[in-house]
């Protein structure tokens, strides 16, 4: 007898278990449905059924009861993006590009201390970045071209030490490059083009070694590029053009194995490293790629 009650409550366990997997607390289901709400949800390409589980939602990423990501882009989102997000504390990927999205970016989503990937370009997103990013411990991936972000990159960029991706290209961005840029040892592409950013760039680039793709093209940038950006041996991509630059000789030593496209407004560097013979089709990385959660 004993043994057959043991089975029976072992079912009924295992019942219950399966009937709950997928589901997410209160507080996670209540930010999706701010989303859903503050983004004209009824109006998205392919809206959520309210009534249905939150485990049939389209772009929603649950992992043993946990929101992981959301997967929204192209979807026709029109609003602002709500504080309450800070609730989806297991976020590891928040995919929103190309959609209609305007106001500031919530600060509460620097704070999520799992998050990975932020992709919100080409929207109409307003405001400044964040001065701190001391919480973002996770994030790889900080995308906001062609937005309308205002101010300055903040110094406490340089806190978000696990970044590899950083695109800020078509905002209002202006004033210098914070030094603090040289301590993200893992960035691989930094894409500025297209801002209103100015000044001596005061940063060591050469420490930077991981770096594939720079983007400083269309600022008001002066003086000479720093002499450690010739170091770079990993360049693939590099474009210079339309700053105030004195020089950017410093680059007549760049190892040249593996790069694919070299602009700037020096001809004989243009010449030097075949601009002829290189791609002229990308002013700046805004292709577009699902990201992985």
């Amino acid at each position: 007898m004993k043994g057959f009650i043991e089975r029976y409550l072992l079912i009924i366990f295992m019942i219950c278990a399966f009937s709950l997997e997928g589901q997410t607390s209160k507080a996670e289901k209540e930010a999706l449905k701010d989303i859903y709400d503050q983004t004209s949800g009824e109006q998205w390409d392919i809206p959520w059924d309210l009534t249905k589980s939150e485990t049939t939602w389209q772009g929603v990423v649950i992992e043993n009861g946990q929101v992981v990501a959301l997967h929204l882009h192209k979807n026709g989102l029109e609003g602002k993006i709500p504080s309450s997000i800070k609730n989806l504390k297991n976020l590891r990927v928040l995919n929103m590009a190309f959609n209609k999205l305007n106001g500031e970016i919530p600060a509460e989503l620097f704070a999520l201390t799992k998050l990975k990937s932020i992709r919100l370009e080409m929207n109409s997103l307003t405001g400044s970045l964040p001065e701190s990013f001391v919480s973002a411990k996770s994030l790889e991936e900080l995308s906001l071209f062609n937005n309308q972000i205002e101010g300055t990159i903040p110094n406490g960029i340089g806190d978000a030490e696990t970044l590899r991706i950083l695109n800020l290209s078509s905002n209002y961005l202006e004033g210098k490059l914070p030094k603090s840029i040289a301590q993200l040892k893992n960035l691989e592409s930094l894409e500025l083009f297209g801002n209103k950013l100015s000044g001596a760039i005061d940063v060591e680039l050469g420490e930077l070694q991981n770096l594939k793709e720079l983007v400083l093209s269309y600022n008001r940038f002066e003086g000479n590029l720093p002499q450690s950006t010739a170091s770079l041996a990993n360049l693939e991509f590099v474009q210079l053009q339309g700053n105030n630059f004195r020089s950017i000789r410093s680059l007549q030593n760049l190892r040249t194995e593996g790069l694919a496209t070299f602009d700037s407004d020096d001809e004989f560097l243009n010449i030097q490293f075949g601009k002829e013979n290189r791609s002229k089709t990308r002013m700046a990385t805004n292709t577009f790629e699902d990201s992985k959660d």
